[in-house]
């Protein structure tokens, strides 16, 4: 039973391949309702070509923004002058990515509806702001805002002028993701024994946090997550910094690293982001 259900299955779906073979042979190409919808398919074709094109370029960026944040991690040195060249190096290749990969996506986006291709950079854009403020913070202790960063997204060409959209959830998504990375740099300060760095980060992240809890949830499905491991970072910092008060003349420089095996840290009660 069940074989010959099989074969008439096969059957029927080569009919109906034979029947629209049928149809495509006969197909007029001169009518109007047959050249709207190729001119429709050649449109979504291209729309595509253009989306996976920027998706590759936002790949690049994330990649390399990734690499910037790990060297700007080996800033955590004594030695100034291996310092100021990791610094002068994170900063050239931050350029390179606001005048090559970014411009690049902008001219792409050249006459098109920049919100229809958001979402295909959003990634590799929130992984160069958290490197780009990263970057600030290391060198001014402050991180710059939207309106100031924005208007590196704008170019000019031969004389047209044109620039990328930045939206600003991706900046406020950026700045949740840098907040981990001060974390690293926390623990790394302690690992170091350079405990006055491990208050000084530990405060900043704070007043990030206490501007978090302020702003209304913007419908982004990302932002309740980023906010949560926002927290726990936060909370991880907290005991470092509190242990390094509390119990810091009994346990030594070398050791209080081991604090970050606690599993004092409470991040179960949030605010209702998460």
């Amino acid at each position: 039973m069940s074989r010959n259900k099989g074969a008439r299955h096969g059957k029927a779906k080569l009919a109906v391949g034979d029947k629209g073979r049928q149809v495509l042979e006969n197909i007029d190409e001169n009518n109007r309702v047959i050249r709207m919808f190729l001119e429709f398919r050649k449109e979504l074709d291209d729309k595509h070509d253009r989306y996976e094109k920027i998706v590759k370029t936002s790949r690049d960026i994330t990649i390399e923004n990734k690499r910037i944040i790990f060297l700007l991690h080996s800033t955590n040195t004594d030695i100034e002058s291996k310092k100021e060249g990791v610094l002068e190096e994170a900063n050239s290749r931050l350029i390179q990515i606001f005048e090559k990969n970014f411009k690049s996506i902008a001219t792409i986006l050249k006459g098109f509806d920049p919100y229809q291709y958001q979402r295909a950079y959003t990634n590799g854009l929130q992984e160069f702001i958290e490197a780009l403020i990263f970057y600030q913070f290391l060198t001014t202790d402050t991180i710059k805002t939207w309106e100031f960063i924005n208007k590196s997204f704008q170019y000019e060409e031969d004389g047209e002028h044109f620039s990328l959209l930045f939206p600003q959830i991706d900046f406020i998504l950026g700045i949740a993701d840098f907040t981990g990375e001060l974390m690293r740099r926390c623990i790394n300060n302690l690992g170091v024994g350079n405990i006055n760095d491990c208050f000084k980060t530990c405060n900043f992240v704070k007043h990030i946090y206490t501007g978090f809890l302020g702003i209304i949830n913007p419908g982004n499905k990302e932002f309740g997550r980023k906010m949560y491991v926002l927290k726990q970072s936060l909370s991880k910092m907290e005991l470092v910094c509190y242990n390094i008060q509390i119990r810091g003349s009994e346990v030594p420089k070398h050791m209080l690293a081991s604090v970050m095996e606690s599993n004092d840290v409470n991040t179960e009660e949030d605010e209702g982001f998460y």
